[in-house]
């Protein structure tokens, strides 16, 4: 009873803050039907609303998914692993989460109700056999999502709608795609790193199958699949270039070598989860 109590005020302080009801009755989702995705970036739809975008592995194609201003600021700092000493409002849910022994592990963006999509978190509490689901709108379950590695699952008529939002990408920001993060390379950067004088993009972040067969953080990514990506959103494109079936080949240059690694895309690799500042958690 503890802690389905602590859970309830969890969620009802969660439900206050982003303005979505808590319900002892979450609506019924069928999970076998929804598909994984991985956050890509963030862009802006036409009329100039925020939106974030979710690439569908195996698929090739990229979802946009409306968010709000603030949750796109949140979601680009998830995006960088950018942490602060004192927690903002979705870092704050990811320590008490902490605290009380709940882990995040999976979010929807499961339905649509009056145009807007519909979002869910689903956790895992220490001394319950099932798992918690709350219902969430979606740009605040996205931005749990990268700060806690938690799965990202959408259901088949979300990604159809929002296959009709018209966008356009920002090339100041970050992408993902099978795992491998990367940006523009400054010349700062490529004297501070003793990068080739190659055109090229920065990897920042590598997880799941690229970490594995030995890319990392720091290197420079020359081309996907023979051709040198011009800005991060381009290389977005390249990966979705790929043929069915095949896997994208990654050129790069690390430690003073080239290397080339093949990656299928149809997985969508965990995002790694930076820790938590040193402050973030205070002892009672």
């Amino acid at each position: 009873m503890f802690f389905q109590r602590m859970i309830l005020a969890c969620v009802c302080c969660l439900g206050l803050l982003t303005g979505v009801a808590a319900s002892d009755e979450p609506r019924p989702v069928d999970v076998t039907t929804l598909v994984e995705v991985e956050i890509a970036t963030l862009a802006v739809a036409i009329d100039g609303s925020p939106v974030v975008l979710l690439r569908e592995p195996g698929a090739n194609r990229v979802i946009p998914i409306f968010i709000g201003h603030a949750e796109a600021q949140a979601i680009a700092l998830g995006l960088r692993g950018q942490r602060f000493p004192r927690p903002l409002t979705h870092d704050l849910f990811g320590n008490i989460f902490d605290a009380l022994d709940v882990t995040l592990e999976r979010v929807f963006v499961d339905d649509l109700a009056g145009g807007a999509f519909l979002g869910m978190l689903e956790l895992r509490v220490a001394g319950l056999a099932a798992p918690v689901r709350v219902d969430s709108r979606p740009s605040d379950a996205l931005a749990l999502a990268v700060r806690s590695g938690a799965s990202i699952h959408v259901a088949p008529k979300v990604l159809d709608a929002a296959a009709q939002i018209d966008y356009r990408g920002l090339d100041d920001e970050l992408v993902t795609a099978l795992g491998v993060t990367v940006s523009a390379v400054t010349d700062e950067l490529r004297e501070a790193l003793s990068l080739p004088e190659q055109d090229g993009l920065l990897v920042t972040d590598v997880t799941g199958a690229a970490a594995d067969q030995g890319l990392a953080a720091a290197a420079l990514l020359l081309s996907v699949n023979g051709e040198t990506p011009s800005s991060p959103m381009h290389y977005l494109e390249l990966v979705n270039a790929t043929e069915e079936g095949e896997k994208a080949r990654l050129r790069f240059w690390q430690d003073g070598e080239e290397h080339e690694i093949e990656l299928a895309t149809d997985q969508a690799p965990r995002r790694r989860v930076p820790p938590p500042p040193r402050g973030g958690l205070q002892p009672s």
